[in-house]
């Protein structure tokens, strides 16, 4: 059968993400940041970096006094004077750099202690039990959320950090320098056909009407940027997906020669990409138009606003630099909208991404609780129940349209039963797996189960965590948990006797074990704490079948535990002899033709 190469074209501009308003998002980072445990310490540097930034304000004042009677000495000619005012010079360049220098640190401090407590708070909501798992069937949230976690948490940080240092500083520079500005501007007086008149604050004036147009100009002209970043973004994390599944499954790709299609694949998504990021560089190319162009302009247009009042005597040589000085600064706060439209875009991008997936987090458990009709509820006789339990296909479904259900009506597996639960093979047995679990609640009726802490379910592909031996047989607990005399006994009754003298060698024991390894280190893990109820996904599908049966066999001598399993293992069958319930579709499949 041929391939059908995807074709290559633009992303759409719009994000799917929840509706969740911007107010909103800002509240809940901040929310976020002050239950955080660095709370205290970025108040601590939050007020030193204020003192800084009002310190260096203070001295920028002095420094625009500064101009007076540097460049007046210059107008006369005098070297004594000019010689003092480098000196003064000196002593004020030495301040503001000492202030600059700790301004940097402390700026860097403060993102560093921000990403920290983001990161942590997201980890914490994203890790509460079952969450990240229900997460995986939101749509665009569910996808790559490692994305979210990390780089736009750190983006966010960062960002954050900047641009509101930024901002506080441009608005204590104002302050500062508004005042001097409409002093200097209110004495001046202008003459036209011979009359006289005056502005006050008149430069003052001039700097709003001049900032206002450059940051009126670039909202017009970038306003597709948030779209555009939130695009940018999206479509990075699916091309890193794309690249980590590729790495993967390196060894099924190659037998396969699959080399070909996964290139093509990978081609589509580096596409997206790309064009997005050709958008994204016209809307900044754009936007850069305006923001170079009044950045030129500056340079002569506060000397232009003051130069009818120095030509008509007015003014002082050094007055004139004092106060375009003053304009400088004056419009340097106030354009710093203008300056970083482009970062603040991004920074919204960013928020955007992030606030949304804590939010979605946040209301997972009220939305699971509400959406599904399968009832949960605790078990009163100690027994694990399932009462005209109908289980939707699809998220949201109609269980009577896309949907399986148990050929008996009621099923109750009590302490030290064993059950089997098998079915057509178009019934997708992994749904009534998820349901029993408890995060699968499309469909109807009732499961009563016993509490929580009594239950383990062993899913068909097993996790280990990167490190030791002891700390894989050990997961979830601490590895220190059980003793060395306890892990060697349960790597013996699982098969894996060999590895019991590794319990300290840190491996990649997810590609160190082969599959039928994997499956034999969890059940090794069961037998460390035995549970009183096991629910169990197609376990032992796809096992050697000496392994298989060898596995069954330890299930079987698990006198005190409840045996759920859902698949269709014979070693199952022969070893453990469960009682046997059956799945079917709904509707019913049509008979295939004889």
């Amino acid at each position: 059968m041929a391939q059908v190469e995807p074709a290559v074209s633009a992303p759409a501009d719009d994000v799917a993400e929840p509706a969740i308003g911007f107010s909103a998002q800002v509240a809940m980072m901040m929310r976020a940041l002050w239950g955080a445990r660095v709370r205290n310490m970025l108040l601590l540097l939050a007020a030193i970096m204020l003192a800084i930034i009002l310190a260096t304000a203070y001295v920028q004042v002095l420094l625009n006094r500064w101009n007076v009677p540097f460049y007046d000495a210059l107008q006369r000619r005098d070297l004594d004077a000019f010689f003092t005012q480098l000196k003064q010079f000196a002593i004020i360049a030495s301040a503001l750099l000492l202030l600059n220098v700790a301004q940097t640190w402390f700026n860097q401090l403060v993102g560093l202690k921000m990403r920290d407590g983001l990161t942590r708070d997201l980890v914490d909501q994203w890790l509460k039990p079952k969450r990240a798992l229900r997460l995986s069937t939101m749509g665009i949230l569910g996808v790559n959320p490692d994305q979210r976690l990390h780089e736009d948490a750190s983006h966010l940080s960062e960002m954050t950090t900047s641009l509101t240092i930024g901002l506080v500083q441009a608005t204590i520079m104002l302050a500062s320098f508004v005042g001097v500005l409409w002093e200097l501007s209110s004495g001046f007086v202008f003459t036209y056909r011979g009359e006289t008149f005056s502005i006050p604050g008149y430069m003052v004036w001039a700097a709003i009407i001049y900032a206002a147009s450059a940051s009126l100009l670039s909202a017009v002209v970038g306003r597709k940027l948030v779209t555009l970043n939130a695009n940018r973004y999206s479509k990075e994390a699916e091309l890193r997906s794309s690249l980590m599944r590729t790495n993967e499954n390196l060894t099924a790709i190659a037998v396969l020669k699959g080399e070909g299609f996964e290139r093509k694949r990978i081609d589509f998504d580096i596409a997206a990409v790309l064009a997005t990021m050709w958008r994204l560089a016209l809307a900044l190319t754009n936007l850069r138009w305006v923001s170079a162009g009044y950045g030129w302009l500056t340079v002569i247009a506060p000397i232009l606003i003051a130069a009818p009042v120095y030509f008509a005597g007015g003014l002082t040589f050094g007055g004139l630099m004092m106060a375009v000085g003053a304009f400088n600064q004056v419009y340097a706060s106030l354009r710093w909208y203008v300056d970083n439209f482009g970062a603040i875009a991004d920074w919204k991008a960013t928020l955007m991404r992030v606030a949304n997936f804590r939010h979605a987090l946040l209301q997972m458990d009220n939305e699971t609780a509400t959406e599904g009709d399968i009832r949960f509820e605790r078990s009163t006789d100690d027994s694990l129940s399932l009462r005209d339990v109908r289980i939707s296909s699809e998220k949201g479904a109609d269980p009577a349209e896309a949907g399986f259900r148990l050929q008996e009506d009621e099923l109750v597996v009590r302490p030290s039963d064993r059950v089997m639960i098998n079915g057509d093979q178009s019934v997708n047995r992994h749904l009534l797996f998820r349901a029993l679990a408890g995060w699968w609640s499309w469909g109807t009726g009732t499961i009563a189960a016993p509490p929580e802490d009594e239950m383990l379910f062993m899913p068909q592909v097993g996790y280990l965590p990167y490190g030791t031996l002891r700390e894989a047989i050990s997961f979830p607990q601490d590895a220190g948990t059980y003793s060395d005399d306890e892990i060697r006994a349960a790597l013996d009754r699982a098969g894996l006797g060999h590895y019991r003298d590794m319990l300290d060698t840190r491996l990649r024991w997810d590609k160190v074990l082969d599959h039928d390894g994997r499956t034999a280190l969890g059940f090794a893990t069961v037998l460390l704490r035995p549970p009183r109820w096991l629910v169990m996904e197609d376990t032992l599908e796809g096992l050697e079948p000496s392994v298989a049966d060898h596995l069954a066999g330890v299930l079987a001598a698990l006198p005190q535990t409840a045996l759920v399993y859902i698949g269709r293992s014979e070693s199952f069958l022969s070893e453990v002899k469960p009682r046997i319930f059956h799945l079917e579709a709904l509707p019913p499949s049509p008979a295939l033709p004889g």
